[in-house]
């Protein structure tokens, strides 16, 4: 990958950063927009995760508030006899459980993460992600896209993501790919929509269009390997095509003096009236996007401010 001259103006790391990152992957990140910490998180804990998600597919615990997310084409490939690991592609809302919180209060993590946000950090959107090997549809792969589309709450700057490998991950089993920079260049939201895709779109998957062309840079990454990248790094991933599914665990945290907005009339309408729709479903009738972030976040390290 390129590295350009770069002038130390920090922008996207915070100084007070406790040495925690050194110049270089400071710089490395200001550039990029993302960067990769080996080993982050251990595999004995990485295991418990695993179980308690199988734990939760086959419907051996409550789930309590936890949203599980199927994948449109196991769905319909159910009367054939496929595991329910591998029909759900993703399990959200999991900041509250007893074995995932491990994760997302995990201090070594959060010593990274408040070199992005500041001390005091909340938990904003919490999910592990199990794509399931394609079914030939192309359904597994996730769009080109920006996590800041879905998020109601600024600035960008003090939001960051965490994506942790719970297996070994490869461009044959789906993993990520970036496009270095893109933070800085567009270094905008851009709209999102559903890609018009023959195999057909899982929900909520929107995605950026116009960037397929662009070089992608692809992320393998070992178990416990975690990159830490910006809201408006544009990013996703191919289809798996190994006959196992691909888990990793994330979250998005952000600074809690980051403050809600109003979405309306700008880019993310769309998917505002999508999440209004389905919290209305779900019987909360008066739900806007600001009080659906405000109701799904944690406090995990410090004071709680404005978020």
């Amino acid at each position: 990958m390129r590295i350009m001259s770069y002038q130390k103006n920090y922008k996207y790391t915070l100084s007070s950063n406790n040495g925690i990152l050194s110049t270089e992957q400071r710089d490395f990140f200001e550039i990029n927009g993302f960067i990769i910490i080996k080993h982050l998180i251990h595999e004995t804990l990485l295991d418990r995760f695993k179980q308690r998600f199988i734990d939760i597919c086959e419907n051996k615990i409550n789930r309590g508030g936890i949203t599980v997310m199927k994948d449109i084409s196991s769905v319909k490939k159910n009367q054939e006899v496929i595991s329910n690991e591998r029909i759900v592609n993703k399990i959200q809302d999991i900041l509250w459980d007893d074995v995932f919180e491990q994760y997302f209060l995990h201090p070594q993590l959060l010593d990274y993460v408040q070199c992005f946000t500041g001390n005091n950090i909340m938990a904003m959107h919490s999910m592990l992600i199990n794509k399931p090997p394609d079914t030939g549809s192309m359904t597994s792969r996730h769009p080109m896209h920006q996590d800041l589309h879905y998020f109601a709450f600024r600035p960008a700057d003090r939001i960051v993501a965490t994506w942790t490998a719970m297996q070994t991950v490869t461009k044959a089993n789906g993993c990520l790919f970036v496009l270095p920079g893109s933070h800085i260049q567009p270094g905008k939201l851009l709209p999102h929509e559903y890609p018009e895709w023959k195999g057909g779109v899982n929900k909520g998957f929107h995605g950026i269009i116009g960037y397929d062309s662009h070089e992608k840079k692809y992320l393998d990454m070992n178990p416990g390997d975690t990159v830490f990248f910006h809201p408006l790094l544009i990013h996703g991933s191919g289809p798996n095509t190994s006959q196992e599914t691909r888990k990793a665990i994330s979250c998005h945290f952000a600074s809690c003096e980051c403050q809600y907005i109003d979405v309306t009339g700008t880019t993310q309408q769309n998917i505002a009236i999508e999440v209004k729709e389905i919290a209305r479903r779900r019987g909360f009738n008066d739900m806007d996007f600001k009080d659906f972030w405000k109701f799904r976040s944690r406090l995990v390290r410090g004071l709680k401010m404005h978020l």
